[in-house]
């Protein structure tokens, strides 16, 4: 019986521990797990990890502006959702990302490694939206959303005023992103 006892108690240990080979099964429970990129998507983006800056709460960061200077341009958008997107994004400013022109319809630009996703909800874009679509990975600046509907993966972060014109200054241009004082 005790035989049984000790057996019972050594599958119980095993079936607790982690396995070394799956990231999924990592001991730090703050720290999420990657999944596997979309079979859609340009070029994979890893999850990000947790942000060791402190990011303000709330009223704090909706109405934050954030200026994108780059090709003898500045535009300035104010962030207008607090949620863990924007959040990750203001965490790592001021930071620089290559933009370029995407359909004839928004300026995209990839923050390496991607953001933070989970527990932001989708959006319905509209011209004039800063947005981060997850998965790509990358930022957009909508010009033309014309036809684009709510999607769970595009999350809105802001709002800019920009004509279409003063956005090709980014095409194919390394944009600054910083949060003015």
């Amino acid at each position: 019986m005790l035989l049984l006892a000790v057996g019972v108690g050594v599958t119980t240990l095993a079936a607790c521990s982690t396995s070394a080979g799956d990231p999924a099964d990592s001991a730090d429970p703050s720290i999420p797990s990657s999944s596997p990129a979309s079979d859609s998507s340009p070029t994979s983006r890893p999850e990000s990890t947790p942000s060791e800056t402190p990011v303000p709460r709330d009223d704090a960061i909706v109405g934050t502006v954030v200026r994108f200077s780059g090709g003898g341009r500045t535009v300035d958008v104010t962030l207008e959702e607090d949620n863990p997107t924007t959040r990750d994004l203001l965490s790592r400013l001021p930071t620089t990302i290559r933009f370029e022109e995407f359909a004839g319809r928004e300026k995209i630009g990839y923050p390496s490694p991607g953001l933070t996703v989970e527990g932001s909800p989708g959006s319905d874009p509209e011209d004039g939206d800063l947005i981060y679509f997850s998965p790509w990975g990358n930022l957009g600046f909508y010009y033309d959303a014309t036809g684009i509907e709510y999607s769970d993966d595009t999350i809105h972060l802001g709002s800019y005023d920009a004509t279409r014109d003063e956005l090709a200054d980014f095409d194919d241009t390394d944009v600054t992103l910083e949060v003015l004082p």
